[in-house]
């Protein structure tokens, strides 16, 4: 394999392709199945293969569809957003997720487009190594790494603030919680990639379930369909008003503060909307079932996220006392409030359910994302070797409210820079298939205005990054200051290590790897067997996952 193509050094037990056999990539793919192909491919040998072993296709169909829809659904449409209600109003919230939702869109259409060319265990790292510059593949992939750690971390504390909601958890100490809910994402993540499927495409459901019986609820409610018959409309967008003022006490400053302050929270809520091009790796058919789901991103933002926004913005009013709930507990989540506020019984316990499993799925996705980036950046060269060393089942064998806060703060800039990466990789992606004589108009997925789409994204997440932190300055304070910006250097001081440590260079388009793995997958293409639906309810199945 020629990594110096794309300025990533082969580590020093890795054999060169020199020295041995040259094998076909599609003999080998039929002879030693799809697995063994694919990982000599990558590899260069078959000697490395068999060492380390190599992940395998274990996720289905309907596992990447519904990661790809449950996903994002996590802490932060459910109790994160209650922050952007108080500070902002619920005009500011909806905007600022539709716009965050317009960006992402974009930033996931450019990355399926690349995941479908290439689907790569950890996709992006590698990415960022071929088509950019070999320095920002190893500081996008450390500072994933940091990211799903940390993200994993509030997760965790999301769902220890969750259960103290019941009276039965009051008198228990959270680290009995904490310590339960870390067994059990560990114990999914450690044995096959398709028991971790499994478990998100149950949790994913579950969640699903909920925010389309939740946004059904919003709509009987607004419409006085609730105990109290009470009609609310858009009330509360007269009173306390659709958009507050944030920060300044000037009234367009003010409102235009807090609308940039939702765009902050709404990109934490979107987090992990990547997630479906890291598992392209692992994804049985991924030319077929990668395209299927990025296709969808549209829906799926418009839906759970700007009716979400909607729903909460008309059910309940920014200034409600709850909102600024302190206790540590579920309860200033604004969907509990709105449920609460309509006087439904039980379904306050049964929402925090929903949100307590949302937070254990988030952390369980994120401990597989986080294991996948160190496996990709030990393929890149840039990361321990022992890495890639994987299970016989092809699983790599790596792997309070304020705290929350933080949390949200600190991972959110980690994955803007992961999202602007992306985007400069496609942009790169671009250039090299138009250098190489390539049509994208024969790609199996061809994201549409492109480059534009990639640019405006890029602008978009790379503002928020530079102004993300503007409160910490009105007034002074150290400690926003700091959780808002000390991403930009970790990831600026990753780039600069290795491009200093191995003397990267920023790669040419006509010299870009986009074809190394690619032979191989293009025969894996035709192993896989086609399903065709045999009734309506199976074509319906087969439409949604």
């Amino acid at each position: 394999m020629d990594k110096e193509a794309y300025n990533v050094e082969p580590m020093e037990a890795y054999p060169t392709t020199d020295s041995l056999p040259y094998h076909d990539p599609a003999s080998l793919v039929e002879e030693k199945g799809i697995q063994i192909g694919e990982a000599a491919a990558i590899f260069g040998d078959l000697q490395t293969v068999e060492e380390y072993g190599y992940v395998s296709r274990g996720l289905k169909s309907r596992h990447i569809q519904f990661i790809a829809l449950g996903g994002t659904i996590g802490t932060g449409l459910f109790l994160g957003i209650g922050r952007a209600f108080q500070q902002a109003g619920p005009l500011s919230v909806l905007l600022g997720y539709t716009l965050t939702g317009i960006a992402v869109f974009g930033m996931m259409q450019s990355l399926g487009e690349m995941a479908t060319w290439l689907p790569l265990p950890g996709a992006i790292p590698q990415f960022c190594a071929r088509y950019v510059d070999g320095a920002m593949g190893f500081a996008v992939g450390w500072n994933n790494w940091y990211s799903c750690a940390i993200i994993l971390c509030a997760e965790i504390s999301a769902a220890s603030i969750v259960i103290q909601f019941w009276n039965g958890a009051v008198g228990i100490n959270v680290a009995a919680w904490i310590t339960i809910i870390i067994v059990v994402v560990i114990c999914l993540n450690i044995f096959a990639v398709a028991i971790y499927g499994e478990a998100e495409f149950c949790f994913a459901g579950i969640k699903i379930v909920t925010i389309v019986g939740l946004l059904i609820f919003a709509l009987c409610i607004d419409l006085g369909g609730g105990p109290t018959h009470d009609r609310l409309g858009f009330r509360y967008w007269k009173h306390p008003g659709a958009m507050k003022e944030y920060i300044s006490t000037t009234p367009n400053t003010g409102r235009f503060l807090g609308l940039f302050s939702t765009l902050v929270n709404a990109a934490f809520s979107y987090g992990g909307v990547e997630m479906v091009a890291v598992a392209a790796g692992e994804a049985e058919n991924p030319r077929k079932n990668i395209p299927k789901a990025v296709r969808r991103v549209f829906w799926r933002i418009l839906f759970f996220y700007v009716l979400g926004s909607l729903a909460v913005g008309v059910l309940v009013p920014s200034n409600d006392p709850q909102l600024l709930n302190t206790s540590g507990t579920a309860a200033a989540s604004p969907w509990v409030i709105a449920v609460n506020n309509a006087m439904v019984p039980a379904l306050p316990s049964i929402i925090n359910a929903v949100i307590l499993t949302s937070a254990s799925s988030s952390a369980n996705a994120f401990l597989y994302t986080g294991s996948r980036y160190l496996y990709a950046l030990a393929q890149n060269g840039q990361a321990p070797k022992i890495l890639l060393k994987c299970s016989k089942r092809g699983v790599p064998y790596c792997g309070a409210d304020t705290v929350f806060t933080w949390f949200q703060n600190l991972t959110t800039i980690s994955t803007l820079f992961t999202w602007v990466s992306i985007c400069i990789a496609y942009l790169r992606f671009h250039a090299a298939l138009k250098a190489q004589g390539i049509d994208r108009n024969t790609l199996v997925f061809k994201s549409p205005f492109q480059p534009f789409t990639a640019w405006f994204a890029l602008i978009f997440f790379s503002i928020i990054i530079i102004f993300n932190g503007f409160y910490a300055f009105c007034p002074w304070d150290v400690d926003s200051f700091v959780t808002a910006y000390v991403g930009i250097p970790i990831y600026f001081a990753l780039y600069i290590f290795w491009k200093i440590f191995k003397r990267t260079k920023w790669i040419s388009p006509a010299e870009a790897d986009i074809q190394t793995g690619k032979a191989a997958l293009d025969a894996a293409d035709s192993q896989w067997p086609e399903q065709h639906p045999r009734n309506v309810f199976e074509r319906i199945w087969f439409w949604i996952a």
